[in-house]
C-alpha cells in the first residue's frame, strides 16, 4: 500500500521510523526489534539509509521483511548526496525488485571528506535532484520528503527555507514528514506559512521520546530543535533516574501526540530508534483515542 492511500484514511493512526544496523553482526538483533515493533500494527514503518554502502543493503532487508511477514507498509529511505548517478539508478531497481513503491528521498548529510568539494560537480546535490530521479524512474513510486518547522540548519531564512520546499513538492513530493519538534506550536505555525504559499500535501509530524538524558544533546545538536522550559524542567528533575527519565519522556512525547490529534493532525510518525518496549508503552497510553 501507498502511504498517500495510508494518509487518506481520516482515522488517528501511528506509524514508526526505525534503522538498519550499523554492522552484519548486529543484523539478528535489530531484525527482532523492527519484527517487535510491526507487531504492533503500525499504519507504516519507515527504514532510514546508511550511506557509503555500509549499512545501506540493510534498508531494502529490513523493509522487505517487515512488509512480507507483519503486512505493514513500508518506506525505504534513500539518500544521494554522496552517490553516483550510476549508484542511485542500481539502488532504485533494488527497491523495485524489493516490490517497494515508497520512497523517502534525502539528500542526507554530507560527509566530512566532501565538506571542502566543488559541489557544482556532484551528481546530487540536493533532494530535490533525487525526486527528478525518482519520478523518472517510475512514476508509480510514492515519494516523501524532509520538512524542518524550525528551519533547515543550512537556510538562511524560513521564507527561503519554504520557497525550496514548495519546488521539491512540485518536483514530485506526494507527502512530507517533519524532523522532530518538542513544541507543538512550531508546527502548526509552519503548516500555517507553508499552506499560505500553497504546499497542500500531507506533512507528518515527527515525534522523538527522549528516553535518557544524553539523547538531548544528541537531538538538539542533529535538528538544532527548540527546547521548550517544560522540557528541560523535566530532564533537570528525571535525568539522573534513568527509568523515571524514560517514563517522562514517553509521557511527554505521548502528550505532544495527544495535542496533534485534537488540533486535526491524523498520523504521527514516531522515531522509535529500535526500542518496541518505548513503541508499545506510547500505543498503550493511546489505546482508548486509537480504538487499539
Amino acid at each position: 500500500m501507498k502511504i498517500i492511500d495510508v494518509l487518506k484514511d481520516k482515522k488517528l493512526s501511528i506509524s514508526f521510523e526505525v534503522f538498519p544496523p550499523k554492522t552484519e553482526t548486529g543484523f539478528e538483533s535489530v531484525k527482532t526489534a523492527t519484527e517487535e515493533i510491526a507487531k504492533l500494527r503500525p499504519s507504516f514503518m519507515s527504514v532510514t539509509y546508511g550511506a557509503g554502502g555500509g549499512t545501506s543493503k540493510y534498508t531494502l532487508d529490513i523493509a522487505k521483511n517487515i512488509m512480507e511477514l507483519y503486512d505493514v507498509p513500508t518506506l525505504a529511505h534513500l539518500t544521494c548526496v554522496s552517490s553516483t548517478k550510476e549508484t542511485v539508478k542500481n539502488k532504485i531497481e533494488q527497491i523495485k525488485e524489493a516490490g517497494i513503491t515508497n520512497i523517502m528521498a534525502l539528500r542526507g548529510d554530507i560527509p566530512d571528506d566532501m565538506l571542502s568539494e566543488d559541489r557544482s560537480k556532484w551528481d546530487y546535490r540536493y533532494a530535490i535532484d533525487l525526486i527528478r530521479e525518482l519520478k523518472g524512474a517510475n512514476s508509480k513510486f510514492c515519494i516523501g520528503g524532509a520538512c524542518y518547522p524550525e528551519i533547515h540548519p543550512e537556510s538562511v531564512n524560513q521564507s527561503d527555507d519554504i520557497k525550496y520546499l514548495k519546488e521539491k513538492v512540485e518536483a514530485g513530493c506526494d507527502f512530507l514528514t517533519t524532523q522532530m519538534f518538542f513544541d507543538n506550536n512550531l508546527l502548526y505555525n509552519f503548516l500555517y506559512k507553508i499552506r499560505e504559499q500553497g504546499i497542500t500535501v500531507p506533512v507528518i509530524p515527527g515525534i522523538m521520546p527522549i528516553t535518557n538524558a544524553n539523547q538531548v544533546e544528541r537531538s538538539i545538536k542533529l535538528s538544532g530543535s527548540f527546547m521548550p522550559q517544560r522540557f528541560k524542567s523535566l530532564v533537570d528533575k528525571f535525568g539522573s533516574d534513568p527509568a523515571a527519565m524514560k517514563q517522562a519522556g514517553i509521557a511527554y512525547a505521548t502528550d505532544q501526540i495527544i495535542d496533534l490529534y485534537a488540533n486535526g493532525i491524523t498520523n504521527v510518525h514516531i522515531y522509535s530508534m529500535n526500542k518496541p518496549d518505548v513503541a508499545e508503552k506510547i500505543l498503550n497510553n493511546l489505546s482508548d483515542i486509537l480504538g487499539k
